[in-house]
């Protein structure tokens, strides 16, 4: 057996076949209150990659919390390979004031790789860096839709990347986007030291989603069973292969008013079909939103009240439409709770 090293972190050291909670300082507030990002650290006996898993670096993304919550209470990690460092919570300003941003209106995965004497989002992205990513080979960043927009369960990722395109596949939802990188983005930052990196979008900003959660703790479980972190299943049947969206884009409002959605997430569309009516208080003027080309909707808004040029619903294009739909369908169907 190869027996794994320790784990340092911010001079703490996590000893293979042991768990541990660690506080990383994050500067102070002007109350003088220290503010810390707590990190826990599972050592496996064994040696084996060092996978990360983020959430909430965007503070009112909140599904990550639970489904990390979740992923840390799996009794299957006490058969761990190698080590697996979770963060719940990245953005602690931006959770404790249920705001997407920094204090400063700083997006903090714009701001990666950061630096030591920057701005505070730079000095957080610099020691998240320096702290976390660096010490991994592997990673797993958790995300939702934005304030009033809800997402399709959904992987973002690099799929030209062999290494990044099987775990993508591994993780098991029904769709992938193959996404460029942003300038500033975590996944940039992690690409440029080599090291492969998932994005999970599931559900809405504030809220928790039960099929987004179950989904992604399943999901972690699976790319850590890729990565033979832990041992392998034993499946009757090997999962379908995701669909690979070709691209995507939002379809917005031409004008101002209150939407009746007429499609839900996940529903498939056809070139034409009426996704919605924008119309004003009174009903005297209204008018179609209409999709422009066929796929699938994987992101919509859940408000009503909209002004023109707002984003109402996202649709991905697909080679086999058919093919994908029927993904969601037993997606939905498998992660729905029953009762």
């Amino acid at each position: 057996m190869n027996k794994n090293t320790p784990f340092t972190i911010d001079g703490h050291q996590v000893e293979p076949g042991t768990r541990s909670t660690i506080d990383l300082p994050a500067g102070r507030l002007y109350t003088h209150s220290p503010m810390t990002i707590p990190v826990h650290i599972v050592c496996g006996r064994r040696a084996g990659p060092r996978l990360f898993v983020s959430a909430a670096i965007h503070g009112d993304e909140i599904n990550g919390v639970e489904i990390i919550r979740r992923v840390l209470n799996s009794p299957s990690l006490k058969r761990l390979r190698g080590t697996l460092i979770t963060v719940p919570i990245v953005n602690i300003h931006g959770l404790i004031n249920h705001s997407r941003y920094l204090p400063d209106r700083r997006d903090l995965n714009r701001s990666f790789p950061g630096s030591e004497g920057g701005s505070l989002a730079a000095r957080l992205a610099n020691l998240f860096m320096q702290e976390i990513v660096c010490q991994s080979t592997h990673g797993i960043d958790l995300h939702t839709g934005a304030i009033h927009r809800e997402n399709l369960p959904q992987i973002r990722a690099n799929i030209e990347d062999e290494e990044t395109r099987r775990l993508a596949n591994a993780f098991n939802v029904p769709v992938i986007i193959s996404s460029n990188l942003r300038d500033g983005s975590l996944r940039e930052a992690a690409n440029e030291h080599g090291i492969p990196m998932l994005l999970y979008e599931a559900g809405e900003a504030l809220r928790f989603d039960e099929v987004s959660i179950r989904a992604g703790v399943k999901g972690i479980i699976n790319v850590m069973r890729a990565l033979e972190m832990l041992p392998p299943t034993r499946r009757r049947n090997p999962p379908k292969e995701p669909v690979i969206a070709r691209s995507s884009s939002w379809i917005r409002a031409s004008d101002s008013g209150i939407l009746r959605a007429k499609m839900a997430l996940g529903d498939r569309v056809d070139k034409g079909s009426l996704l919605g009516v924008v119309a004003d208080p009174f009903g005297e003027k209204e008018s179609e939103v209409l999709s422009p080309y066929s796929g699938i909707i994987i992101g919509k808004t859940n408000l009503p009240l909209v002004n023109e040029g707002d984003a109402l619903y996202h649709v991905a294009r697909f080679g086999d439409i058919e093919a994908v739909e029927a993904r969601v369908d037993e997606f939905q169907e498998r992660y729905t709770p029953s009762g």
